[in-house]
């Protein structure tokens, strides 16, 4: 059975290098010539054939997930903007020599946001560590979004452990790249908003949202919206950095004009300590706190 699986998939392999072939002699195939329907890029690319690439897009992370025996996530949103504190010194520095006025506000602004960095890192490592302790169909790996700022603090806190660690990146016009903190063989890209949200959603067994802009809004309202509607199954869902978020979004207006109700507030907490943070999931999953 293995070895007829080699050969099937030694055959699709030599179909691809067939085709490379006809390119690299000054033959390139016509778009409806004689390819594969699977090794024709024009082909895979046309507006009907996108179910296959969301089925794709669906498939290929799940497998690799799957492999490595990734099965449960704790996904860490936030700004890809914010920097480590040295970082962000360094940037005021440049500003202030610079004299341009905007410049420094934002230059300001990253300093005084950058123990963010720090504590999503630490908050990572405190998912390593423990995890590490745990059986393999226990333990619990870091899931971001795959760029900078806080979602490299969260993939590079599992990094400093040893621990494996997922990246969901997603192709933008100016083209985001995964950090290099993600683990190579979970360092996922994906061009399909929706299918990028299904698989932070698919393992994860709780959410911490650091501060962050309209992307870290969009996934958090999207995971409470989705718990609230009993689409989804209650999760830990931290909202970290308690006068950020206050200032941020009044809640309790949605409950007193009767747009939510007042246990619909139950749904997520606020911490400001990564320590915290972990306790109240272990408190949800009603394990030992640290």
């Amino acid at each position: 059975m293995q070895q007829n699986q080699d050969i099937t998939e030694r055959r699709i392999a030599d179909a691809w290098a067939d085709l490379q072939d006809h390119a690299n002699n000054g033959h390139p195939l016509q778009a409806d010539a004689y390819r594969l329907a699977f090794a024709d890029p024009e082909f895979l690319l046309r507006r009907e054939t996108r179910g296959i690439r969301f089925q794709l897009e669906m498939l290929k992370p799940d497998l690799a997930q799957r492999d490595l025996g990734v099965e449960n996530t704790i996904v860490v949103f936030g700004s890809a903007r914010l920097r480590e504190p040295a970082e962000a010194q360094a940037r005021l520095t440049e500003a202030e020599a610079s004299g341009d006025a905007r410049a420094i506000a934002r230059a300001r602004a990253l300093v005084r946001n950058a123990h963010y960095y720090d504590q999503a890192r630490e908050f990572a490592r405190i998912v390593a560590r423990y995890s590490a302790r745990c059986p393999k169909s226990d333990q619990l790996f870091i899931c971001t979004g795959g760029g900078p700022g806080i979602m490299e603090a969260a993939n590079r806190g599992a990094h400093d452990e040893g621990a494996l660690n997922v990246g969901l990146n997603i192709s933008l016009p100016h083209e985001q790249a995964g950090n290099p903190y993600i683990s190579p063989e979970l360092c996922f890209k994906f061009h399909y908003f929706a299918l990028r949200k299904m698989h932070f959603m698919m393992r994860a067994k709780a959410l911490v949202a650091f501060p962050g802009g309209f992307g870290t809004l969009d996934e958090l309202f999207e995971v409470i919206t989705l718990v609230q509607c009993q689409k989804a199954k209650p999760v830990p869902i931290v909202l970290f950095g308690t006068e950020h978020w206050k200032r941020l979004i009044n809640f309790e207006v949605l409950v007193e004009e009767g747009m939510i109700s007042p246990e619909d507030l139950d749904l997520f907490v606020f911490v400001d300590d990564p320590h915290l943070a972990w306790n109240h999931i272990m408190r949800f999953y009603d394990l030992p706190t640290v």
